[in-house]
């Protein structure tokens, strides 16, 4: 994965076993990043620091632990997605939608789902619930019905639809970087349970709300009055944007053939429609709109990753995962099935209750140490993919399980319309167990009875 030779890694750091130093820096990190006391990039940057520091990593070593393949890829689409949304196609999109239902709030309820899944596999959930959840109030207020049932469905839905693609969450682009996996992989692996699990939990929103979800006709009419064209901002840059992503995205299927990394795609592309986006502009105006673009892309996130990155891999080269990853197959009894469905409910389980993003990077190293144990990659797959399900499916445990979560519980606060942490739980959990459960028996019966 990082290709450098590791030398001089100490086995005593301080008069202690590096080991020991190197999973309590991790550990104090984790802790303080589950409080969400500081910012996770600052967390994660002095982490690294202090894994240099303590002389478990060289500087070199820590380079060669950050995937730049990940960070390429999130900030290629970040820039992507940023120009996109110039052009008010995502709101063209649910208002489009909405009408095609004739503004029946039961139906729109439907509809918005879908449309947030979908949007969810090819854009972070994050992107997609700020673009969704304007539209959303904006729809219920004037049809006069609650807003909750549709907040609650989207946040199920963005990540379940997240989690079909390779880029539509995190957990996925890392363990896709991470196994060098194509989009075409996760789109025919993992696309039939999302669509599975899609289907129920829309089905048990549209029992247990849609029946009472009414409106007038006076209010329908309201939807039906409002012109989605008028949503699109700038129709030549919005030709220019789908153009592009396309082709970005065709070039993620054809990856594997090209032989050329997604992280390498995506940053093409975002160059690409950063060149078209300032084409025309003068020397001032053409800096100043890549300032904004730069401006939209989440540095929080990248930094946080790098730093994540060199954390994890002063556990991986102090053999401390390796150490884990025997203790896993012991555990298991060396089953291949016996680790999947251990690790899809393990990671369901952590990733309700903390960021599956630090999980998810800490246990693909360690899996990666159990391959050689358990009859190579291609034998380890089932468990890969138990991971990705796992850590996506259960990031709608809890309001604090993804940040696409936090970020709907924090715009429905300032509409006067808060979700409770306790109130969501009481919807979260058993859509978490039935999808989790739901996505445990595919894996088994797609991996092990097939």
């Amino acid at each position: 994965m990082h290709g450098a030779e590791l030398t001089n890694i100490p086995a005593m750091v301080f008069g202690l076993d590096a080991k020991i130093v190197a999973a309590a820096i991790v550990i104090i990190a984790y802790v303080i990043l589950f409080t969400e006391r500081l910012n996770r990039a600052v967390v994660a940057l002095l982490g690294a620091s202090v894994m240099i520091f303590a002389g478990i990593l060289t500087q070199q070593q820590a380079f060669a632990g950050i995937d730049f393949n990940t960070l390429a890829l999130l900030i290629g689409m970040m820039m992507i997605v940023g120009i996109c949304e110039k052009t008010g196609i995502f709101q063209y999109v649910a208002i489009w939608a909405a009408k095609r239902v004739h503004a029946n709030p039961r139906g729109i309820l439907i509809v918005l789902a879908i449309v947030t899944a979908l949007f969810s596999a090819f854009l972070d959930n994050v992107t997609t619930v700020l673009l969704i959840v304007p539209v959303t109030f904006q729809i219920t207020k004037k049809l006069g019905v609650p807003t909750y049932p549709y907040l609650l469905v989207e946040i199920f839905a963005s990540n379940l639809g997240g989690t079909a693609t390779l880029i539509g969450d995190p957990p996925n682009i890392l363990i896709g970087s991470a196994l060098n996996l194509s989009f075409m992989d996760f789109l025919y692996e993992l696309t039939p349970i999302v669509i599975l699990a899609m289907v129920i939990v829309v089905g048990i929103f549209d029992f247990w709300f849609g029946r009472r979800l009414t409106s007038t006709l006076q209010r329908r009419n309201k939807i039906m009055l409002l012109r989605e064209t008028e949503s699109i901002k700038d129709m030549d840059l919005l030709k220019k944007a789908l153009g592009v992503l396309a082709l970005v995205i065709i070039g993620f299927i054809s990856a594997e053939h090209l032989h050329i990394a997604n992280g390498t795609i995506a940053m093409a592309g975002g160059a690409v429609l950063l060149l078209l986006y300032t084409w025309h502009s003068g020397h001032e105006e053409r800096d100043r709109k890549i300032e904004q673009i730069f401006a939209m892309v989440d540095w929080t996130t990248i930094f946080f990753f790098a730093g994540l990155f060199v954390i994890v891999y002063g556990l991986e080269v102090t053999g401390v995962l390796a150490l884990l990853g025997q203790k896993f197959i012991a555990l298991t009894a060396g089953s291949i099935s016996k680790a999947s469905l251990l690790i899809i409910w393990v990671s369901a389980l952590v990733s309700g209750a903390i960021d599956n993003i630090p999980f998810v990077a800490t246990m693909i190293p360690m899996l990666k140490s159990m391959e050689p144990a358990l009859g190579g990659r291609e034998a380890m797959m089932p468990v890969w993919w138990a991971l990705s399900l796992g850590a996506c499916f259960g990031g709608n445990a809890t309001l604090i399980g993804a940040s696409a979560n936090v970020i709907v519980a924090g715009m429905a606060a300032r509409q006067g319309q808060p979700i409770s942490f306790l109130g969501f739980m009481k919807w979260s959990i058993p859509i978490m167990l039935l999808t989790v459960g739901m996505a445990t028996l595919y894996v088994y019966i797609q991996y092990f009875i097939i």
